[in-house]
């Protein structure tokens, strides 16, 4: 399974208005399972920096199916995944990258946002995910 563009745009959508609503400006990604950039929101003076960041957070939570701060909690030193970061041209291992599942449970891509406290890119990028379903 792989999102569509309509599912994706309404993820963003989603995100935006999360991000509006704290006041905090966002770079927001959603890519497709295959972790192929479907659609980009770079928000009006949001940090450049979290371009990228959006991205690769968006890439490693489909990488792994899981939220990208679960693997932060793995990849700590003694952990199963210490130093996964360094892997696969670099991963992005804190908060803000979350699977997207459609209303079987599938997973068809995944979510990345980057631009405020890992807590508020969070919040942002599940209530994308939460606009999937």
């Amino acid at each position: 399974m792989n999102i569509t563009l309509k599912q994706a745009e309404a993820a963003v959508a989603a995100a935006k208005a999360k991000a509006e609503e704290l006041n905090t400006l966002m770079n927001i990604a959603v890519v497709d399972s295959g972790t192929n950039l479907v659609a980009f929101v770079h928000m009006d003076n949001a940090w450049l920096g979290s371009i990228d960041i959006s991205q690769k957070k968006a890439r490693t939570a489909r990488y792994f199916n899981m939220p990208t701060g679960e693997i932060g909690n793995l990849s700590q030193p003694g952990g199963s995944l210490y130093n996964i970061e360094h892997s696969n041209g670099g991963l992005i291992t804190f908060p803000g990258g979350v699977p997207l599942k459609n209303a079987v449970g599938e997973i068809i891509g995944a979510i990345g946002v980057s631009g405020d406290t890992v807590e508020n890119d969070h919040a942002v990028a599940q209530a994308g995910a939460d606009a999937i379903a």
